[in-house]
């Protein structure tokens, strides 16, 4: 129902697969004729969890209990007993500007050692992909091998929950996969390939902590979707407008790309300053 009826992307039917899973072995296989106090007893073994996760676990086991009463197959809904500790949303991990400079500069050391390493090449297309334009992790590596364009400054992606959008592409990036794509056979459909497919997202999260631990950046600080926060963030503070930001992030809902609008204080404060009409009644104040 979820893949055919919401579009829900593969990774979400798998999460919500392993919940209903795990949920089921803890009730000895019978999760589907659970009643009321076996979803509360169920709800007690949660009780070390997260609650983001507890969240994500009760919202796939009602989705379920839905569904059974829905299609006729329980005459009640016993999720309501499941808890609702609505997941407190932390703001994104992000880079400074000064830890990019460091990740694009030991790309740099990279390239300029000869003879060039295709598996630098790769890396320069890979980060420039990801901070250039925000792409996820599962869109990056996943890329057709001839999706990007050395005369067209954007792609159009299949995204999370088969949504497709137009991705900007930099002229740096371009180039970047331009140098690589020389290094991929003809034959090959993806961008990144790697044995029969493409390159994995573990190795991607692997060569991003090889690649910041030689620049001086802590490797914990860095991933994928580190990058994507930083290309969103530093788009917002140089004066990117919302909109704008939600069309190229992917996102469904606006309010999922408003996170990012947690600039420094000392910035709002400048920006109310210099730019409220206010501020010029002031001046011209006696």
């Amino acid at each position: 129902m979820m893949a055919a009826e919401t579009g829900a992307a593969r990774n979400t039917l798998l999460a919500y697969r392993s919940d209903l899973m795990l949920a089921s072995h803890a009730l000895g296989g019978v999760l589907a004729e659970a009643d009321a106090p076996a979803l509360a007893v169920l709800a007690e073994q949660w009780a070390a969890l997260s609650r983001a996760s507890v969240a994500r676990k009760s919202s796939a086991i009602r989705r379920f209990f839905a569904f059974l009463a829905q299609e006729g197959l329980r005459g009640d809904d016993p999720g309501a007993a499941l808890p609702r500790p609505g997941a407190a949303r932390g703001l994104p991990k992000t880079l400074s500007h000064a830890d990019v400079d460091r990740l694009f500069a030991e790309i740099e050391v990279r390239l300029k050692t000869a003879p060039v390493s295709h598996l630098a090449l790769r890396v320069s297309a890979l980060v420039e992909l990801l901070y250039g334009s925000g792409l996820r992790a599962t869109e990056l590596v996943a890329i057709p091998r001839a999706a990007v364009s050395p005369d067209r400054p954007f792609l159009i992606l299949r995204g999370k929950g088969g949504r497709e959008r137009l991705v900007p592409i930099s002229d740096r990036a371009r180039a970047a996969v331009a140098a690589w794509r020389t290094h991929v056979p003809a034959t090959s459909v993806w961008l990144f390939p790697s044995g029969a497919g493409h390159l994995s997202r573990i190795r991607l999260y692997q060569l991003l902590k090889e690649l910041a631990a030689d620049a001086g950046v802590p490797p914990q600080r860095v991933s994928p979707h580190v990058l994507r926060h930083a290309f969103a963030t530093h788009l917002l503070e140089g004066g990117a407008d919302l909109r704008a930001l939600q069309m190229m992030l992917g996102h469904a809902d606006i309010a999922t790309t408003e996170i990012y609008t947690h600039v420094d204080s000392a910035r709002l404060v400048e920006l109310v300053n210099q730019r409220h009409p206010l501020v010029d009644v002031a001046r011209r104040a006696p």
